[in-house]
This record gives structure tokens, C-alpha cells and sequence, in this order.
């Protein structure tokens, strides 16, 4: 084994006070603490190099070696492989180090090539040399990375409960729950408990890239789905995934999994659960003791440090506690309505054929147009129905709706005996009064045109005749007939003799 070379620091001691201070070479192995052979070795290459104290005093070691030891740097008897192309030919699906080593050897036949065991060791070094690893400084209070645990928890009737689990980026400050599976409700459910654990909101959130949250996973902007974002609006946070293949970007959520999984989940292996609350209570009888546990080389607890760095630093929680919504394209159809799980929810009718974006939660459904609220109703399971605010209507929509049977009487009445009698008639031949509204409108309409006299006289006539209907009215109007009077007569009407008339006579 070659022996180590002396530190630049010693080597730069000697020249200096060897030539700076003038000291004999006993008195420089003692100061330094080397040999005095090794002081008399690096003075006599200082002075064949012709270097002193004042030239080498602002050297690296690479300048002062190459002066001093000219052929230390010398040439490897053994053949260097290309590092790079041995890297690149790993990721091919059945390539080995020893099938890159044997055709190594292969190539260079008659020079001298390194051993299988010392050809891995220098390629752990170069690989070494590719990848770095920054230490992470977690602000307090910043980031909340959360992650669901690989092992699940067995349930007696053949389902399995899911383990989430995050944590703190300053303090580790763990929190887990058991889950019935991982889908958007789960996680939507699983944050809520968290962020109510802590008793505060971080700035940023940190999952990974699941398919459940996550709508677009790209590795420089990804997109979180628009519940996810409904619940950071909600609790004014902001919700960044990891980059895809990065677990190093939530090592904190890496690191809670592991300990939740060694010292909750390890525990509870031979417990048996029927239900998921189950596992959930054991969960959190056993999160105490976790977070309460004193770090092996740093002074106090995930609980301390939680209660010094990332609790005072924490947004404070909305008065609310979310509620999942989820998020639809509706279309505003003629009747100024949308339709949601078939039932009907109503609209300013200024939005007909209008696309809006319906909030959905359990209790209620909010219409949004660009971001803005425009309309909200309480939520309705009834299949086929309707909910229609007055404020949604138009205004004939609205006068058509408010129309009775009794106030069309009235209505009529108003202008006249015979009117009113004419609408009442109208009304009750229908099997529905609402089928007669037309007509009565259409009727009472006439007013406008003739004149409420004209229109009384109207009625009066075709009641006499015993027709009523709007058409009658209508004609009679139009007609003048109102104006013309009946003609008059006493007793009973007699027909005037004619040659048509043929006379009793003829049927006997």
C-alpha cells in the first residue's frame, strides 16, 4: 500500500520555517510533528526546485506537487477504460459489470488491465463523481410533505387499510391516519386531518405525483386537479408535487414512512382489525410516543421542535373546515337551467347556452362563470325536479307563473259582469283551469285594442248567443257586432210567411 502523502498545510509549515524563520530541521519535526527525515526530504526538494517561502506562500497543492514531485503524477501502467461509455452501456437490459470487465480485457490484450475487483472499485469512484446531494434548510413553518406508506394494514374481511402519512420539513413532526383506499377523497380527507393535527396551515404542500391528485405530473410544471386546488384556495395554501422520480424532493415524507412503518405499523403486525376506524385509533394511541421520542444525535424531540420552529410559524386554520367539492362543465339550456345528476338547478337567464363551471359538494352546488359565482342552491337528490329562484326568471316568466284562476276572475270582473262570467266559463270547461290562462289572457288583451265597453258589450252578446270562447269574443269585436243592438220584440217570435214555408198542412 503506498504511503499517504503529507498535507499541503505541513508541507507549506516546513518551507516556511525553514526559510522564513531559519529554524534547524529538529526544531521543525518538533513544531510540525513529522519526522525530522520528512523535513530534511521536503527541504532538500524545495531547494533542487528552487522554491522559498515567498513563492510558494499563495500555491495550491496541485502547483507546489508538480514542483516539487515532477513524477508523482506519472502515467498508470493499467489501461483507463472510457468511464463514460461504461455508465451508458449499464442501462441496457442485460449488461453487467462483468460482461463491460471481460470485454475490457478482451480489447486490450497485450497491455496491462486492471483485476474485475479493482475495475468495479474505480467505477464506484467515477460514479461517485456524477451525482451530488444538497442538504436541504427547511424553513419553519414552510413545507408539509405528505406520502402514502407502502405497507398496509389487513383487515378480517379480506381488505386492506391504506396508512397516510406527512410530515414537517423543519421539526419531522409526524402525522399518520388510516384510510379506506387512495383515492381524491382519501387524500382530500386524509390533509384535512392533518392540517387540523398541526393547528396551522404551511405555505407550500409537497406530495408526490399520484394520479388521484396530481392532473398533469409534469416534471416543470405540474398541475395539481381542480379539488385539490379548490382545497389550497380554502386554506390560502399552495399544493407543488415532486418531481416525478424524485424522491429526494420529499425525503421528509420518505423518512416519516419509514419511521411510521418501524415504529406504528412494526407494532401493530400481530393485532387483528375489523375496520378501518380501528386501525386508525391504534395508529393514533401509538403517534405520541413517536413524535415524543428524543433524536439520537440532536437535542430534543420531533414535539419539541415542533412546538419551538414550525408552530409559530404556521398560517392560522380557517374558521370552516373544507368540504370535497368536485368540479363539472354544465351548459345553460333554453330554460335557463342546468342539469346536475338529473335534477335541475336554475340560472339568470341572461346565461342561456352559456358553459359554467358547477362546484359540487354534499350539501350544496355553486355556478361559476370565469372564476365568478352565479348562482348557489342547497343541494337536491330528487331525480326529474326543479330548483328555480325568482330572481332566475324573466320577468313575463315571472307575471306567468303568478297567475291564479281567481285573480283572472277578478281580472275580468273589473271590467264587467259579463267579462268576468266569460273568464269564470273559460277557466272551468278545461280539465286544468292553467289550460284556459291563454285564453284569458288572450281575451282580457282585448281591452287594450277596443276599450273595456266594447269588451264588456262583447261578452254580453256571445253569452246570449251561449258561445264564450276567445275566438267568439274575438270576431264580434271585429265584426262591430257589439255596436249593432238587438232587435226588438214582444211575446214570441213568429217566422214571416214565405213561398218557402210550406205549412202544417203539408205533413199531413
Amino acid at each position: 500500500m503506498p504511503k499517504q502523502r503529507m498535507a499541503l498545510r505541513m508541507i507549506k509549515d516546513v518551507i516556511r520555517l525553514k526559510w522564513e524563520a531559519q529554524l534547524p530541521h529538529e526544531s521543525i519535526a518538533a513544531a510540525v510533528g513529522i519526522s525530522k527525515g520528512a523535513v530534511a526530504k521536503y527541504v532538500g526538494l524545495a531547494s533542487a526546485a528552487g522554491l522559498d517561502w515567498e513563492t510558494v506562500r499563495d500555491w495550491d497543492e496541485r502547483q507546489l506537487i508538480s514542483r516539487l514531485l515532477p513524477n508523482a503524477a506519472a502515467v498508470s501502467p493499467y489501461v483507463e477504460p472510457d468511464w463514460a461509455r461504461v455508465h451508458r452501456e449499464l442501462d441496457r437490459k442485460g449488461v453487467t459489470l462483468m460482461l463491460l470487465w471481460q470485454e475490457y480485457v478482451e480489447a486490450h490484450p497485450a497491455q496491462r488491465t486492471w483485476r474485475y475487483t479493482q475495475f468495479c472499485e474505480h467505477y464506484k469512484a467515477f460514479t461517485r463523481g456524477l451525482k451530488r446531494s444538497m442538504r436541504q434548510h427547511r424553513r419553519a413553518g414552510e413545507k408539509l410533505f405528505i406520502d402514502f406508506a407502502g405497507p398496509t394494514v389487513a383487515l378480517r374481511g379480506g381488505a386492506r387499510a391504506q396508512v397516510f402519512v406527512s410530515a414537517m420539513g423543519a421539526s419531522s413532526y409526524t402525522f399518520a391516519c388510516a384510510t379506506p383506499a387512495q383515492k381524491l377523497a382519501d387524500w382530500i380527507e386524509a390533509m384535512v386531518r392533518a392540517l387540523c393535527f398541526y393547528g396551522g396551515v404551511p405555505q407550500l404542500i409537497v406530495p408526490d405525483n399520484a394520479r388521484a391528485v396530481i392532473a398533469n405530473p409534469d416534471r416543470y410544471e405540474p398541475r395539481a386537479n381542480e379539488t385539490v386546488l379548490d382545497f389550497a384556495r380554502h386554506y390560502s395554501t399552495s399544493v407543488l408535487a415532486a418531481r416525478p422520480h424524485s424522491p429526494k424532493d420529499k425525503a421528509s415524507a420518505e423518512s416519516a414512512v419509514q419511521v411510521v412503518t418501524r415504529w406504528i405499523l412494526a407494532r401493530l403486525r400481530h393485532r387483528s382489525f375489523e375496520t378501518v376506524a380501528e386501525v386508525d385509533a391504534a395508529i393514533a394511541q401509538l403517534l405520541p410516543s413517536l413524535n415524543e421520542r428524543p433524536f439520537q444525535k440532536l437535542p430534543g424531540s420531533r414535539a419539541s421542535v415542533f412546538a419551538e420552529l414550525d408552530a409559530p410559524a404556521l398560517m392560522p386554520l380557517p374558521a370552516s373546515r373544507y368540504e370535497l367539492a368536485r368540479f363539472k362543465t354544465v351548459k345553460v339550456h333554453i330554460d335557463y337551467h342546468v342539469e346536475i345528476d338529473a335534477h335541475r338547478y336554475s340560472v339568470p337567464h341572461a346565461l342561456v347556452s352559456q358553459s359554467l363551471e358547477a362546484r359540487l359538494t354534499a350539501r350544496g352546488v355553486e355556478l361559476l362563470l370565469r372564476g365568478n359565482r352565479v348562482a348557489s342552491h342547497a343541494r337536491s337528490d330528487r331525480r326529474g325536479g326543479f330548483t328555480t329562484l325568482d330572481e332566475h326568471m324573466p320577468a313575463a316568466h315571472r307575471a306567468h307563473r303568478d297567475w291564479t284562476p281567481q285573480r283572472l276572475i277578478d281580472w275580468g270582473s273589473r271590467i264587467g259582469v259579463a267579462t268576468g262570467e266569460v273568464v269564470t266559463r273559460l277557466l272551468h270547461q278545461n280539465k286544468h283551469p292553467e289550460h284556459g290562462y291563454r285564453a284569458c289572457l288572450g281575451l282580457l288583451g282585448l281591452a287594450k285594442r277596443y276599450g273595456t265597453a266594447r269588451l264588456e258589450a262583447a261578452c254580453e252578446r256571445v253569452l246570449a248567443l251561449g258561445a264564450f270562447k276567445y275566438r267568439h269574443v274575438r270576431d264580434v269585436l271585429a265584426n262591430n257586432r257589439d255596436r249593432v243592438a238587438p232587435a226588438g220584440h214582444d211575446g214570441e217570435w213568429t217566422s214571416p210567411a214565405h213561398a218557402n214555408v210550406r205549412g202544417p198542412g203539408h205533413y199531413q
